[in-house]
Formats: C-alpha cells, sequence, structure tokens
C-alpha cells in the first residue's frame, strides 16, 4: 500500500496493454481499462462478456457498464488509434449524441437484438431508481481535445434532457484521453487519492504518537465532512474495503438512521456517533488559542466511518453548525502497519464484516487448496484495488464470481446474477455453496466452465467486431442468446443437471465433482467446450426462462425440460459424444 504519489515506470500505456492481453480484450477494451481504473473492476473477463457490446450494430453503445450496488452506469465510446495521433477525431465523441438517444429514447423494439437486453435493464434499473450517477465517456488513447470535449458536452446536454423525468440521475460527461487515464492509473496506485491540502478550525485535539505512527482525534464540523464528500465522492474511500452503502429508507438501515439523527438531533450526533478514523499523508496541529486550534491536513482516505462520511455527506441540504463530527487523522509510513490499521478498523464495525470473508475458515482452506494447484490462484474473499486487477490474470479466480458461479452451478442462476453482494453477505446464502463440502478442486470445476462460456462470448463479441470477418448465422444466434441478461449462470445450471445424462452415471451430490489431476484453469476450460458446442444449438429451448431479456425464475423449469427432452434425445443419436470428457471427471463421494 503506498501513501505517496510514486511516479513509477510503468505508464498507463504499458498497464493497459498487459490488462488487455492478460484478459484477452479486442479494441474496445480501453473502454473497460478506464472502467477499472477509475472504479475498479472485480472480474474483469466477467465485465468484458457483459459490458462490451458486439458487431456493427451497436449504434455507438461500446460500453455499457452496469454496477447496481453503487448505483453506477457508465457508457462509453471508445476510440484507439495504432498510430501517435494529436487529437481523437471529434466526430467519434458526437456518437455519443446516438448512442444516448438509442439507450434512452428508442422504441425498444428497434433496437438490435444484441444490445437490446442491456438496454433494458438500464432502463429498468433507472426506472427504479436504481442509477445516481450515469457517467458518459468518449475514451480514447491520444491527447485530449477542446473539440472532442464541446461534443461530450452536448451528448451531456441530450442525456440531461431525456432523463429530466426519470429522477435525480446525475449525468457526468468526460473526455477520457490519454491524460486522463495517466491520472487515474497513477492515482489506483495510492491508497489515498484525495492529495489536497485542507485548514481546519477545530476547538481543541488530542495528539499521540509512537516510532510508526502519530494521530490527532478531534471533532470537525459536519459542513465540511459534506463539501468534502460533494467533492470527492468514492475517491475519499481509497483505502477503504467498502465505499459508502447508500441509504434505503429502512429502520434497519444504519445510513439512513444516521441521516436522520444528523438532522433531527445534531447537537448530540457527536456523542451518538462513533465517528471517522481517516489516513492522512500529513498534518499539521497549530497550539491553542482563544478561537481554538489550526489543523492542517495534506491528504486523506476513510478507512472507518464511510457510512458516516456518506450519510453525512449526501443530506438534502447543508448540515446545521451544531453538527460535528467525531474524526481521528492517522499518519505513518509503515506499509504492513497502514494495511493493520484498515483491516482493524473495519472488523471492529459489525456491518463491514461480511467483507472479511477472507478470514474464515473455509476460505483460508480454499486459498491452501488452491495453493498447490498449477495454473490457478484464488482470491478467497479478499478484494483488491485497481492496480490489483491490472495485475490479476485471467487465471485468477476472482471471489465475487466464484460465488455466482457456485449458486448457479447448484441450482440458481437467478440469485447468480441478481444478487451478487448477497451471496458473500448473506449467511444462508454464502453456506449454501461454501462449506466443508466446498473444495478447491470442485471450485475449478465449476469456475471452469464459466470461463468456458465468457470466452466463447467475448471471441464472438471480437469477431462481430472485426471488419474482416463476419458472424454465420449459427454464430448470429449464439451470440443473440449468450447477450441475454444471466445466459451464462443459466448455462451453468443447465449443464449441472445434465451432467448424469453427460457422464452416464448416478451424481449423488454435485459438491464431489471435480477434474482428474487438478489441470489448471486454461486446460480444464479447455475440456468443456465439447458439451458447449452440443448444448448451444439447442438454447431456443431455453428462451422461455427470460422475460425482457432477463433469467427469472417463472418458466425456467418448464424451459428446462424442453431442453432436457431434446438433449437425451440427441444422445440416444451420438452415445459417444462425450466419452473423452467423462474419462477427464471425478465424482467423488463426500
Amino acid at each position: 500500500m503506498i501513501l505517496k504519489s510514486v511516479e513509477g515506470k510503468e505508464t498507463w500505456k504499458s498497464a493497459y496493454k498487459h490488462f488487455s492481453e492478460s484478459h484477452e480484450l479486442g479494441s474496445d477494451g480501453i473502454g473497460l481499462f478506464a472502467v477499472d481504473q477509475k472504479f475498479g473492476i472485480d472480474d474483469v473477463r466477467s465485465a468484458a462478456a457483459e459490458s462490451i457490446t458486439g458487431g456493427g450494430d451497436d449504434k455507438k453503445l461500446d460500453i455499457i457498464y452496469v454496477d447496481l450496488s453503487r448505483s453506477l452506469l457508465v457508457v462509453a465510446q471508445c476510440f484507439e488509434s495504432p498510430v501517435k495521433k494529436s487529437s481523437a477525431p471529434a466526430n467519434k465523441a458526437s456518437d455519443l449524441n446516438t448512442a444516448v438517444a438509442w439507450l434512452l429514447s428508442a422504441d425498444l423494439e428497434s433496437v438490435p437484438d444484441g444490445i437490446r437486453s442491456r438496454v433494458q435493464e438500464v432502463r429498468d434499473a433507472l426506472d427504479a431508481g436504481s442509477i445516481r450517477d450515469f457517467h458518459l465517456w468518449y475514451v480514447h488513447n491520444a491527447p485530449e481535445s477542446k473539440n472532442a470535449a464541446s461534443e461530450v458536452s452536448n451528448a451531456e446536454k441530450t442525456a440531461s434532457r431525456l432523463l429530466s423525468k426519470r429522477g435525480t440521475v446525475q449525468v457526468l460527461g468526460a473526455q477520457v484521453g490519454a491524460e486522463t487515464l495517466e491520472r487515474w492509473y497513477l492515482g489506483s496506485r495510492r491508497a489515498i487519492k484525495v492529495n489536497d491540502q485542507f485548514e481546519l478550525r477545530v476547538s481543541d485535539a488530542i495528539e499521540a504518537s509512537t516510532d510508526r505512527w502519530s494521530a490527532v482525534t478531534t471533532l470537525v464540523s459536519g459542513t465540511w465532512l459534506y463539501n468534502l464528500f460533494a467533492e470527492h465522492k468514492e475517491d475519499l474511500f481509497s483505502a477503504n474495503v467498502r465505499d459508502y452503502l447508500g441509504s434505503r429508507r429502512s429502520d434497519a438501515n444504519i445510513n439512513n438512521g444516521i441521516k436522520e439523527t444528523a438532522k433531527s438531533e445534531p447537537s448530540d450526533f457527536a456523542v451518538y456517533n462513533n465517528g471517522v478514523t481517516a489516513l492522512v499523508l500529513d498534518y499539521k496541529l497549530g497550539p491553542r488559542s482563544k478561537t481554538g486550534r489550526r489543523l492542517n491536513i495534506t491528504g486523506i482516505s476513510v478507512v472507518n466511518g464511510a457510512q458516516t462520511t456518506g450519510s453525512v455527506g449526501s443530506l438534502e441540504a447543508k448540515p446545521p453548525v451544531e453538527l460535528l463530527v467525531p474524526i481521528r487523522f492517522v499518519k505513518s509510513s509503515d506499509e504492513q502497519l497502514i494495511d493493520q490499521i484498515v483491516r482493524f478498523n473495519n472488523l471492529q464495525n459489525k456491518v463491514q464484516a461480511a467483507d472479511f470473508r477472507s478470514g474464515d475458515e473455509i476460505q483460508n482452506r480454499l486459498r491452501s487448496e488452491f495453493a498447490a494447484m498449477p495454473g490457478v490462484t484464488y482470491e478467497g474473499g479478499r478484494r483488491g484495488g485497481s492496480s490489483d486487477a491490472i495485475k490479476r490474470s485471467r487465471t485468477s479466480l476472482a471471489s465475487y464470481t466464484v460465488g455466482q458461479v457456485l449458486t448457479a452451478f447448484h441450482g440458481d442462476p437467478v440469485a447468480a446474477y441478481d444478487k451478487k453482494a448477497e451471496i458473500w453477505v448473506d449467511d444462508t446464502m454464502y453456506s449454501r455453496v461454501f462449506s466443508e463440502r466446498t473444495t478447491a478442486s470442485h471450485i475449478l470445476f465449476t469456475y471452469s466452465l464459466y470461463d468456458a462460456i465468457t470466452t466463447r462470448v467475448i471471441d464472438l463479441r471480437s469477431k462481430s467486431r472485426n471488419p474482416n470477418e463476419s458472424l454465420t448465422d449459427a454464430e448470429e444466434d449464439e451470440l443473440d442468446f449468450l447477450s441475454l441478461k444471466g445466459a451464462n449462470y443459466l448455462l451453468v445450471e443447465v449443464v449441472a443437471r445434465s451432467l448424469e445424462s453427460i457422464l452416464g452415471k448416478t451424481i449423488p451430490n454435485r459438491f464431489g465433482l471435480r477434474f482428474k489431476s487438478d489441470p489448471g484453469l486454461a486446460k480444464a476450460a479447455g475440456y468443456w467446450n465439447i458439451v458447449i458446442d452440443t448444448i448451444l444449438p439447442l438454447k431456443d429451448q431455453l428462451r422461455g426462462a427470460f422475460n425482457k431479456g432477463r433469467v427469472t425464475r417463472e418458466g425456467k423449469e418448464d424451459a428446462f425440460i424442453a431442453f432436457e427432452g431434446l438433449f437425451r434425445a440427441l444422445l440416444n443419436f451420438q452415445p459417444d459424444a462425450f466419452v473423452d470428457f467423462a474419462k477427464r471427471v471425478k465424482v467423488e463421494s463426500l
């Protein structure tokens, strides 16, 4: 963890090259790289399969990235020149106007099949009030220009006008060229992204220090915290394991309670609230005087109290002057100590305990088992930052995706698609897929199936965008089906339910399924191709499991019964189709 800005030898360009090659992305990968640098992506390949659109008929919607957990939407038009240019073409930026119109106002039936379900998902999220920030980007690898910025601004105005009746959505247009990408890349490598200097006046403060750290504890104005959050938003939590979670109007929701207290009992807020702990690059505490003490802060990242900060910062109006917030500013140059500060400050807060499944016995055991496997690594509940995502390759299994894949494989593709975070937070959902029965070998077995499906999507989209190639009718059909929201997780369950027929044996418990000799991710994914090649032509039997372009529980069982009948008939004609695959699979008794 680095507290000071370090101008490393690796620029954003070399980082992007590694990022793109490691995850096997095409030209629009630069848009996904930008999203990762700004917001951080847990699983790059899954995001690529979902967010990078396919084909020349994408209506200029190169990237549609949705993160409902952060109420976030990113729509990007991408341009990557193979040669150095003085600026990116402004007409590509103007394409954002076309993209916005198709995304927000075009008749849904006229939207091309390849992007229709994603457009439907965005509109549903907007109608439900689930999107607060709509980022509209022109991402390119050239120097930024005023002409391009002007075109982005026009598209921003168009989006704002079209969204004027859809609630309080903030549209944020941006030209994300070489300068911005470099700044974001360097920022992603720091624990503290907000490097501004702040001068505060506090009534008094207590300072303490050792040879490893120094800290000052005081009360700060709620208005200062409100303004700080308004300006810097999620960058304030760059060293934290969780951003502000938002506030639903529920008695059980702690954030809504914080906001109500701030409004109704501001003078008592300081004794009701546990306060905030923040890492800083430096601080200087002035002497006592009749008007209090001057406190100068350089750089800040909230490591505990993200919910307090976000709740105060998102009040409808500035808090009253009586509102004071307890805060502790900590500075240290000891990286190991900083890691511990971040960890222990969060462990003490029950609301954040779910982020630390990484410390439970099951995840510890699974990481140990994976450590002995060649060609694959597993995070085991740990969530790194953007720089970690750059270093991470295809052979690294992202924790959230593992939870989703296990959930789909063991019978619930709808929850796998819709409840990505809840799988790790909810004790019942978590224990259903992570227990003593769960082994690293079984995770590799299931995840490699998902990876093979993801590769199919990425390859088809890449081919559809290549001017020198064209998809066959069958491939267009496949891409259309795989573009349906949750289709990948539905296929995982369909394969899981078909494995007794495929293997020709009874499976007492699916958790006992694994490949012999733990072949590594790339080889294991290759084993599944024969299964996917056989099942995908029967995809039309599964369309009944979808409604408005997304997988649902209604109709899923009927769809599977229709599929199963055809699949068994196919096996009768090709009884030896899966002989080689079956030889690679072991069913262990539990």
